[in-house]
């Protein structure tokens, strides 16, 4: 019992994640030096709400990464899913949980539209997700023209029952944001790594032909995994529209480096065929107490987290492609025999 216990521990938390882990723990340790008020956990967990929404689409593009795909959309589709649900509510006179479904709906055949084209069309997903990162915005742009409230100004006034989505506290500290992401890494864990879908996704990854062979799918895989993105990305929109008390149609504009670098760093091989959930969700939360605790800490102006966050992803890319390289890897190699005790 101990035995299987600790292997499926020693699976969950890889070399990679143990590292993540590291990184975290440094944060909080550099960070709190430098300002004690970070450890606070009142002014910690707050913060967390700010970029919560950032981690919650990031578990998902995790499949769409694996299977060799990206999205580079998620974000206009969580300012879409935002404005749609302020015009049905305000002007449309809809409650507001039929407009959250309406939303919903609307983000699912956004994801689906992209996933097909990528899928059954063989379009490139960059190309795909790209256009679409433009077409949704532009939608999202016409629909907050319906509303009687200018769309630089945002539609407020939403009912407590709607806010309480993000400023409910358990314990009077713990943010239902958080709980909503840990409750999503743990739906995402399952699906991706205990069950038939999920090793279907990493097959594709793999050799999307031998997956064909295998009886598998492919292309309803892959676009189902834009689907769960685009959903993901719906929660996102909800959530920070409820955080914000506003709907707007330009939330989540610049979400995408963020994601794509929390994925990447977690362990995601942008060529497909190896993530993990966990790793994303690590690494998101890495990123999170970055673009919190430079301007806190360091006073770096918000203006400028983007190039932190960029210089990370473009580490992380270099240092794997040249682990990969045959002279890298025999000097690793080299090391490790030297470590060896003989």
């Amino acid at each position: 019992m101990n035995k299987s216990f600790s292997a499926k521990l020693k699976e969950t938390f890889s070399s990679w994640q143990t590292v993540l882990v590291v990184i975290l723990i440094l944060e909080c340790v550099i960070f709190g030096s430098a300002n004690p008020k970070f450890l606070r956990p009142a002014l910690l967990f707050n913060s967390m709400n700010d970029f919560m929404s950032i981690c919650i689409i990031s578990l998902f593009v995790t499949f769409v990464m694996i299977t060799g795909g990206i999205d580079i959309q998620a974000g206009s589709i969580v300012g879409l899913v935002s404005i749609i649900i302020g015009v049905t509510w305000q002007d449309f006179g809809c409650n507001i949980w039929v407009s959250v479904v309406i939303a919903t709906v609307a983000a699912a055949l956004c994801g689906a539209l992209s996933g097909f084209f990528i899928a059954y069309c063989g379009v490139q997903a960059m190309v795909v997700t790209l256009g679409g990162s433009f077409l949704y915005s532009g939608i999202a742009l016409l629909v907050s023209n319906l509303a009687s409230t200018a769309s630089y100004q945002g539609i407020s006034g939403f009912p407590d029952a709607f806010r309480v989505l993000s400023k409910h506290k358990y314990f009077g500290i713990i943010p239902n944001q958080l709980v909503i992401f840990l409750g999503l890494v743990v739906i995402a864990y399952i699906l991706l790594h205990r069950t038939k879908y999920g090793r279907r996704i990493f097959l594709v990854g793999v050799n999307q032909n031998a997956a064909e062979y295998s009886g598998i799918n492919s292309r309803m895989v892959i676009m189902s995994t834009y689907i769960l993105s685009a959903l993901s990305a719906a929660i996102a929109g909800i959530v920070l529209t409820a955080y914000l008390g506003t709907a707007k149609c330009d939330l989540g504009d610049n979400f995408t480096l963020n994601i794509i670098t929390a994925v990447v760093l977690g362990g995601t091989l942008s060529t497909g065929g190896k993530g993990h959930v966990v790793g994303t969700a690590l690494a998101s939360m890495v990123i999170g107490l970055l673009r919190f605790g430079l301007p806190l800490c360091f006073k770096i102006g918000t203006q400028y987290l983007d190039i932190p966050i960029g210089i990370l992803l473009l580490v992380v890319v270099l240092g794997r492609s040249m682990a990969g390289m045959p002279s890298v890897a025999a000097f690793l190699a080299k090391l490790r025999k030297k470590d060896m005790p003989e």
